[in-house]
């Protein structure tokens, strides 16, 4: 009897939270409807389940495509098939575990007639509104920096890119081009914006993935092909680390659930992106490492061991589309954090909030210049960063808010019977902790900074062109 009224209270509460969210949706696009057409609604303002899907698939499979057949030399064909399985899995799980504590968030919030109408929910205020200031800090310094570099990635990919359709300017010229192209993503307010940019960024990596995968298969393996993966112990980590940081794109998972209208129904959704995302990572890089064998240990991208094609060409020009609108995923949340900290968040003049936004793309500007490995920076991003902000702080902060028994009776989502409840989740995330924390950070972080510094002593910070052939 007790299990049934609870079950119903927390139906009560989930239509609270929907509802609320749902009106608050409709106020805002009746009120918006007079000066804004039906087809520019249709692709401008997503909030559906779809629309969450196509951002979580389209943010997690970015540049990191093409450096995927990399990291297989690194590991060799199995470790890399396995090591995308198990992150996957791994990804998708702590990404369930940020929307329930989101959920959670908000639900006590809403019970104090707290009003989100203006303002955008971030991590780090649901870490401050579960666990206090010390994790609210811990998870700011974590989440940014992250989504910094992120972006800087961004940024380097394009350079890489674009260099091999055009090789008359060098990369570090192209990187200038591209940070001003780049900074007009101050001009798209939220996630709510990226309805049409996230359907056609997954419909431009699907296009490369099986480009890849097909033009490997066509050209044939190269004569005396070797694949000795994996032959060194620090080769090994640094591939798996970049595995890692591709299945730890849920860093916006906070700021895409916010953009739903219907939050609560983002559980699946990540794990549903994964899956198709692996029928695009799994084929592409290993056909790739089929094909080239150790030749891509000194090729990071994909891109520069396939002949140029029309083809070739095409995939080029809709992954330099891509990674502009990854690069304005990353800088959203920046952007976000930046008008917070100055009190511009909740301003209704987009003009000068962008104008304001302009400070945070300076920096990655000058990161991208300054190390342009890559590839390499992939793995120690992951290793350093991606670890703590999308593996162990989501674990840990999950175990620490449902410790007390009032919480777990309380809370909004109760665990699935088939993990065994409570006891198995924080089995799960125990071991999320621990083997991100050992395997991760430990070995991970250890052989990628290694390989890091390594490319800076070959090539030096500020190079012109990173891993350019010699031009007679």
């Amino acid at each position: 009897m007790r299990r049934q009224e609870f079950e119903m209270a927390s139906e009560k509460i989930d239509t609270f939270v929907a509802g609320s969210y749902v009106e608050m949706e409709r106020e805002t696009e009746e009120s918006s409807m007079g000066s804004k057409s039906k087809l520019s609604k249709y692709l401008w303002h997503g909030g559906s389940v779809y629309d969450a899907w196509f951002s979580c698939a389209s943010n997690q499979v970015a540049q990191v495509l093409l450096t995927l057949p990399y990291s297989f030399s690194q590991l060799g064909m199995v470790s890399g098939i396995i090591f995308q399985l198990f992150y996957g899995l791994m990804g998708s799980w702590t990404a369930y575990l940020i929307s329930l504590l989101y959920v959670e968030y908000r639900t006590r919030k809403e019970r104090e007639k707290v009003d989100f109408r203006n303002h955008v929910i971030q991590w780090f205020e649901v870490l401050d509104g579960l666990l206090g200031k010390h994790w609210r800090n811990i998870g700011l310094f974590f989440n940014c920096t992250f989504l910094l570099f992120g972006s800087v990635i961004q940024l380097i990919a394009c350079a890489s890119n674009i260099y091999y359709i055009n090789d008359n300017l060098d990369k570090r010229t192209w990187t200038y081009i591209f940070g001003a192209c780049c900074a007009t993503t101050v001009f798209i307010p939220s996630f709510h914006n990226y309805r049409i940019w996230s359907f056609l960024g997954l419909v431009m990596t699907t296009y490369t993935a099986w480009y890849l995968t097909i033009a490997s298969f066509i050209h044939g393996q190269v004569e005396e092909v070797k694949h000795s993966g994996p032959s060194k112990v620090v080769l090994y980590f640094t591939g798996a680390t970049n595995i890692l940081y591709t299945f730890g794109g849920h860093a916006v998972t906070v700021e895409i659930m916010h953009a739903m209208w219907k939050p609560q129904k983002f559980k699946l959704i990540y794990l549903m992106a994964t899956l198709y995302v692996l029928t695009l990572t799994l084929p592409s890089a290993s056909a790739v490492y089929w094909a080239f064998g150790d030749m891509l240990l000194n090729h990071s991208n994909a891109f520069s061991l396939l002949p140029r094609t029309g083809f070739r060409d095409t995939a080029v020009i809709l992954m330099l589309i891509h990674q502009f609108i990854t690069f304005g995923f990353a800088c959203t949340p920046l952007y976000f954090v930046w008008e917070k900290l100055i009190g511009m968040h909740e301003g209704k003049s987009m003009m000068k909030r962008a104008v304001v936004r302009l400070v945070i793309v300076i920096p990655i500007w000058f990161l991208a210049i300054v190390f342009p490995f890559f590839g390499p920076i992939n793995s120690t991003v992951g290793s350093l960063l991606v670890t703590f902000t999308v593996y162990i702080i989501p674990a840990l902060a999950h175990m620490i808010t449902f410790a007390p028994a009032m919480a777990r009776e309380n809370a909004v989502e109760r665990p699935p019977s088939f993990i065994g409840g409570w006891a198995g989740m924080y089995c799960m995330n125990c071991f999320v902790v621990v083997w991100v924390l050992v395997v991760g950070f430990g070995f991970g972080g250890w052989a990628s900074m290694l390989n890091f510094i390594h490319q800076v002593n070959t090539f030096g910070l500020f190079t012109k062109c990173y891993q350019c052939p010699h031009k007679a």
